[in-house]
């Protein structure tokens, strides 16, 4: 578990997938991940992905909960996500995020992300952010965090932005 002034950072749990089920369907948070709220069973596939990934990887996805009264806030982390026709990744691993609606605008994004940055020091050399260019909030969150734009590419017939982050 990962602490910061306002958030916790924790694996996920099987309690958790009520409230991730309905912040992956809703479409004020997909329409920039991919565009369309997931249907349960893309909910219950990514619940297991993350729990796999820490399982085989070491490093995963965290559930984000308001330390000051469990809130659930959404998730973020680092995924291993093998993206096909994207460039850019070079093996390492791609980090991500995505809050409720609730959520969004109160700086949880940016301080989660420094936290799992912290987190990654010394673990990781480099990770990348794919984000959707016309993603203002995401992007600011990135540069604020101390990511740089480094490319342009396409994902699923859209084009992505690729932002890294570099601890060395």
């Amino acid at each position: 578990m990962i602490e910061t002034e306002r958030l916790m950072l924790a694996p996920h749990r099987l309690g958790d997938f009520a409230e991730m089920k309905a912040t992956w369907a809703d479409p004020q948070v997909t329409r920039f991940l991919g565009g369309a709220p997931h249907a349960e069973e893309d909910s219950w596939s990514r619940l297991l992905r993350y729990a796999g990934s820490w399982a085989l990887l070491g490093y995963g996805f965290w559930v984000v909960h308001r330390r000051s009264d469990g809130a659930y806030l959404g998730e973020l982390g680092y995924l291993e996500g093998r993206r096909a026709g994207v460039e850019g990744f070079g093996g390492d691993p791609e980090i991500g995020w995505a809050l409720t609606s609730a959520a969004q605008g109160h700086g949880y994004a940016s301080e989660g992300v420094t936290a799992a940055l912290a987190w990654g020091d010394g673990r990781f050399a480099r990770t990348v952010a794919m984000i959707d260019p016309d993603n203002a909030a995401s992007i600011k969150v990135a540069a604020r965090c101390g990511f740089r734009h480094f490319a342009m590419a396409r994902y699923k017939d859209a084009p992505t932005s690729l932002w890294e982050y570099r601890w060395r």
